[in-house]
């Protein structure tokens, strides 16, 4: 079972709402934490605005595969027990893995086909067919 953080308020009293909201951040780091090689260098945060919660992942660039997985399956995974926390708590949560320095290149955009020469075709096949 994942540990459950509570926070003091200044009064030194318990905030449950505080700990209902930072869940699934915690739930985040504790499931990347037990995936990659090098949890030490694991940071999660987290922001809220009008389109739900959006959880922003940062780790080490060698555990970048561990992460997203073949076809990016471990990623997907992750990102569904997130909805299910966050239903839980009446949330949408949505997760960014931020690609590190030097990460995989951007795609170059496809380059347009330069327009053809007139070329001399050879229809002699079709010739003969009177269509």
């Amino acid at each position: 079972m994942l540990p459950v953080l509570l926070h003091k308020n200044p009064g030194g009293t318990i905030d449950h709402t505080t700990r209902m909201a930072e869940q699934d951040q915690d739930f985040l780091e504790a499931v990347v934490k037990a995936l990659v090689d090098h949890p030490e260098k694991v940071e999660a945060t987290r922001t809220v605005d009008e389109m739900g919660v959006l959880l922003t992942l940062k780790v080490d660039p060698q555990d970048m595969g561990q992460i997203i997985g073949r076809s990016g399956q471990t990623a997907r995974s992750i990102r569904t027990l997130l909805r299910v926390v966050g239903a839980k708590n009446n949330a949408r949560v949505n997760l960014k893995i931020e690609e590190p320095e030097g990460g995989r290149p951007m795609p170059a955009a496809p380059k347009e086909a330069a327009p053809a020469a007139e070329e001399e075709i050879d229809t002699s096949a079709i010739d003969d067919l009177k269509i």
